[in-house]
């Protein structure tokens, strides 16, 4: 199965990429699940708040990723999570590193900082954008994970991730 995470830092259109991939090939994508817990806590998330989000994430993941026939797009991913834990509390449970180092997506999209902000209650680094996708990078190439840079507006921004896919799929046995 090919799988492919969409990361990088708020704002930048990982879910509009992860669900518009998801319809073009007619498969699943995994939502981020931190919206809901996160919209649903009534109070400040704390570091455990981090890792209970993670563990959902997985469970969530594990979920949809059996209604996919050969490929499915994952909205975010443990590495989210570490950048999150570790910026927010100096601090990232041993979970999410455990599940980041047994992450296995074919591709990392990470998604650039070009398009316009949109407010979020739950975003909260409209001017760190920058950092936190060089820190993504960073992270991405120490980890020897494959990943390729997106950029543009959301049509083309569309086009260029798609032209990724397609180049991936015929590595990817039987599609």
């Amino acid at each position: 199965m090919l799988k492919i995470a969409i990361t990088g830092p708020e704002s930048t259109g990982k879910s509009t990429v992860a669900e518009k991939l998801a319809r073009h090939y007619d498969t699943v994508w995994v939502p981020e699940y931190a919206r809901t817990y996160i919209g649903n806590l009534g109070r400040t998330y704390t570091l455990e708040d981090i890792e209970a989000i993670a563990r959902g994430q997985v469970a969530l993941e594990q979920e949809l990723k059996s209604k996919a026939d050969k490929l499915y797009f994952a909205d975010t991913d443990m590495l989210v999570l570490k950048i999150w834990s570790e910026h927010a509390f100096g601090h990232v449970p041993a979970y999410i590193l455990e599940k980041l180092k047994q992450q296995d997506y074919n591709l990392y999209l990470l998604m650039g900082v070009d398009l316009p902000w949109e407010p979020d209650p739950q975003r909260e680094h409209p001017h760190m954008r920058q950092f936190f996708y060089d820190w993504y990078k960073r992270e991405l190439e120490a980890m020897g994970a494959p990943f390729v840079e997106v950029s543009g507006q959301q049509d083309a921004r569309f086009e260029l991730v798609r032209l990724h896919v397609e180049n991936l799929l015929p590595t990817v046995n039987n599609l």
